[in-house]
């Protein structure tokens, strides 16, 4: 009998072989003007090669004034069409599955380029995150027409080049999430009030990439199932309820979207997501890039700053987690399931065979989607094809790799997994060697 981790997922217009997706992450690896580099190739080609079914591509912005970090390759104008030709082919080698993740930032951005340096993001508000206090310009009903438009272009060219599906990136904190989350949206127009106003703006994208890409291409979203807002230190409400998120997953099924991909947490980062500590020992040294950004930074870099603040801030952050980090989403991502018939992805934590293995037998799931994980270990799909239960050194959840990516490459920079510190650098280093 063959293993469900192992069986091919079908959806309308994609099989995969696996059960197993590398969700969406990378670093900032690529050229600042968003062409893309043989390390993004190199960064996508480990993770087909180390045995996973799809990888789920880093968030690739549709547009320069709404990236979340610079260096990350783009898909804004049709001259970056063949880069991801090259990506996609890289990927195919190995059987694997190439999904782009297309985003838009809002006023969470990580890192400011030089076009929001001296100028505020667009976002559905006239306000700041709760995070870095990074503050965004409202959007205009025009400004919200031509991000619909570029959303479509950007679609369309992602078939072109050869990408297997795409997905929105409608959760955790960016664009769409300023729109649906009654903790941010406090728009008096068509746009806020109600869900339904709050899920016009990424409705309205739906339609029209299906109109732009066809009803015979794979289409799938990325949304919270419910915000815990609340959860952050300073309470600025509790945002959207499993119950909405429900809806709007209903709603998304009724437009015709191929599948959902579902997370929790109203920002990035949030306890939830990714769940695990706070990396303060690591922030100390990167966070300080960030201090210009925003109306909390100064405050955030002190509290990494000063040992005094450590233990407080550790509690305060880990005092609503679970105990068990692993599958952290499945309860709620199953009240998704339940209601559509669509398939239905799950992130949270994953590195387990056993638990994947029962999260899909059960039903709460189809697949899940894997990243810290499998940065510790890329190849961990063949090692659960060899019947191992976890990694010899699986992923610690120490969340380094989430401080380090402001400044440096990604990857694991728990040195404790390595033989030594060197060890550790070629590891990191590794995506940037000439094959």
């Amino acid at each position: 009998m063959q293993d469900i981790i192992f069986e091919p997922l079908h959806f309308r217009n994609l099989t995969v072989k696996n059960r197993l997706f590398r969700s969406s992450i990378s670093g900032r690896i690529d050229n600042y003007d968003g062409s893309g580099t043989p390390a993004r190739i190199n960064w996508e080609r480990k993770f087909a090669k180390g045995g996973v079914g799809a990888i789920i591509s880093s968030h690739i912005p549709v547009d320069p004034s709404q990236r979340i970090l610079p260096n990350y390759a783009m898909i804004d104008r049709d001259d970056k069409i063949p880069f991801w030709k090259e990506v996609v082919n890289a990927v195919h080698e190995f059987d694997c599955k190439f999904i782009g993740q297309l985003s838009m930032s809002g006023h969470q951005q990580d890192i400011k380029g030089i076009e929001n340096k001296y100028r505020k993001p667009l976002s559905s508000i006239n306000g700041f995150e709760h995070f870095h206090g990074i503050t965004g310009i409202q959007m205009s009903q025009s400004e919200i027409g031509q991000a619909v438009l570029k959303f479509a272009q950007a679609a369309g060219r992602a078939r072109q080049s050869g990408m297997d599906g795409i997905e929105l990136h409608a959760s955790n904190g960016y664009l769409f999430t300023q729109f649906l989350s009654s903790a941010i949206n406090k728009r008096k127009d068509e746009y806020g009030g109600g869900l339904a106003n709050r899920a016009r703006f990424l409705m309205e994208v739906v339609k029209a990439i299906r109109m732009e890409v066809g009803q015979d291409y794979h289409f799938q979203v990325k949304l919270n199932a419910a915000d815990h807002h609340s959860d952050y230190i300073l309470n600025f409400g509790s945002g959207n309820t499993l119950e909405e998120g429900v809806q709007v997953a209903k709603w998304l099924e009724q437009s015709g979207v191929d599948a959902l991909h579902v997370s929790t947490g109203s920002q990035f980062p949030h306890p939830r997501n990714p769940v695990g500590p706070l990396p303060v020992e690591s922030a100390v040294d990167t966070y300080v890039s960030m201090i210009p950004s925003g109306k909390f930074s100064f405050f955030n870099y002190l509290t990494f700053r000063y040992r005094i603040f450590w233990p407080l801030i550790k509690w305060l952050w880990v005092r609503k987690q679970p105990e068990s980090m692993e599958g952290i989403n499945l309860l709620e991502c199953n009240a998704i399931k339940k209601a559509v018939s669509i398939p239905v992805l799950c992130t949270g934590g994953f590195q387990t065979a056993s638990v994947i293995r029962e999260s899909l037998e059960d039903g709460f799931c189809d697949g899940v989607t894997i990243a810290r994980a499998l940065m510790a270990n890329p190849d961990l799909p063949l090692m659960f094809a060899r019947g191992l239960e976890q990694a010899t050194k699986p992923c610690s959840y120490c969340n380094k790799c989430l401080a380090h990516v402001l400044v440096d490459p990604l990857g694991c920079y728990d040195e404790s997994r390595f033989a030594n510190y060197e060890a550790m650098m070629d590891e990191l280093m590794s995506i940037f060697k000439v094959e």
